[in-house]
């Protein structure tokens, strides 16, 4: 037998040991790095006992700057807000939005945590983009646009039915009273204003104006329904068109300078004889963005792009030659960073007639009709452009006092009331 032999069979195991000692100590060290990398620090640092996310949000509200005359947002809407319309007592508030729904909130206190509304939903596929009241707050208006066109529907209440021994404990739902399709040639409608008509042998009907993005203006018969006039601003499109607040006047701005004017003429017996063009308010040197007349009907202000807005009196003999006249002229008081002088796209005058309401974009501001001066700006009032403005015809109550309102609408899915500015003392 070879000597060596047993030296090396003792090597080999000698050997094979120390392999072993070595791979065993290795994975060890291995699955104990695991551990640590699976379930790092075992006993962590206790986490702050209040959570981050519930103070943030919090933190947030009590940060976030509200302007003075901010008194409460509605919220509650599920896409834009397209349109806006108070009742003709100033305690509902009527809203259109992107989403099929109108909502109508009950007023009661300008300051309330939280409104009541009725919801009606629009037939399927219809969005609103304007809306009116027609002979009281039970009575509703809506534009609503589809592929195939535009539709208006008036949604109105039955009477509740009572009897002696058996009270009905809930109204029922607005149900559509009338309903017109594929009107203004399947244009859709932009703006719509509803009035009470008391000028002249009027009989307080409430006519309604509907102005497509197209020329063309309708008159409606808010009860009936009926179409009672036409006219077609002959433009190669509509902004806006407005109805004076006795139901005498519209007024239309279009892609031009000039502001056209018709008179509605009633008949004896009440109802609209014909609708002619009266007449014309020249004086802008670019295109009109938005009118509104003054609550006596007998003034309309005019905003423009060329930097300007005018005060014009059409109480005149026009059917003497008598023109409108300029009363005052005012520059646009908002700028741009690089001082440029910006339009106003919307514009409303408070029911005393003596504080407008005007937005640009994000930006709202007060002015005085008398003076020109800004009373107030309100540079964020809401997160998109603003869409719609309009005062309530009459005070809300907020708390133990009565105060002017202003309502405006957004593409943020909000509508924010606002307080009216103090004016200066003369």
């Amino acid at each position: 037998m070879d000597p060596l032999l047993p030296i090396v069979a003792l090597s080999l195991v000698l050997g094979a040991i120390i392999a072993l000692l070595f791979f065993n100590s290795y994975f060890r060290k291995r699955q104990s790095e695991i551990r640590s990398i699976a379930n790092p620090n075992p006993k962590p640092k206790p986490p702050p006992k209040k959570p981050l996310s519930k103070p943030h949000s919090s933190d947030k509200d009590q940060n976030k700057r509200h302007h003075p005359l901010d008194l409460n947002t509605l919220k509650g809407h599920g896409d834009a807000v397209t349109g806006i319309c108070f009742s003709h007592d100033g305690r509902n508030l009527a809203t259109a939005c992107a989403d099929g729904v109108v909502r109508v909130f009950k007023l009661d206190d300008a300051s309330s945590k939280s409104f009541k509304f009725l919801r009606i939903n629009l037939p399927a596929g219809g969005h609103p983009t304007a809306v009116t009241f027609s002979d009281d707050a039970s009575s509703i208006v809506v534009a609503s646009h589809t592929l195939s066109g535009c539709s208006l529907y008036m949604y109105g209440e039955e009477k509740p039915k009572t009897s002696e021994n058996k009270p009905q404990a809930k109204l029922p739902l607005p149900e559509i009273k009338w309903e017109h399709h594929k009107v203004h040639d399947k244009k859709s409608i932009i703006t719509m204003f509803g009035t009470s008509a008391t000028y002249g042998s009027a009989d307080g009907s409430t006519i309604i104006a509907s102005c497509s993005e197209g020329t063309d203006i309708i008159l409606w018969h808010g009860k009936s329904g009926k179409s009672v006039g036409h006219v077609d601003t002959n433009q190669l499109k509509n902004t806006m068109a407005a109805i004076s607040p006795n139901g005498r006047f519209i007024a239309a701005a279009a892609f031009t300078a000039d502001v056209k004017i018709w008179e509605i003429v009633y008949a004896k017996d009440g109802s609209v004889k014909e609708v002619v063009n009266v007449m014309q308010l020249k004086g802008h040197k670019s295109a009109v963005t938005w009118l509104c007349f003054t609550p006596n009907s007998e003034q309309i202000i005019t905003a423009s792009k060329d930097g300007s807005m005018r005060i014009w009196n059409i109480n005149v003999r026009y059917h003497l030659d008598e023109d409108p006249k300029t009363l005052k002229v005012f520059p646009i008081p908002l700028h741009d960073s690089s001082g440029t002088t910006l339009h106003y796209d919307h514009l409303s005058i408070s029911p005393d007639g003596k504080i407008l309401a005007a937005t640009h974009g994000s930006t709202l501001q007060w002015l005085c009709v008398e003076t020109g001066k800004v009373l107030d700006t309100a540079e964020k009032a809401h997160d998109s452009d603003i869409s719609c403005i309009t005062w309530a015809p009459k005070t809300i109550p907020m708390g133990n006092e009565q105060v002017l309102v202003l309502a405006t609408a957004s593409a943020d899915k909000k509508v924010k009331l606002w307080a009216s500015p103090s004016l200066p003392s003369s």
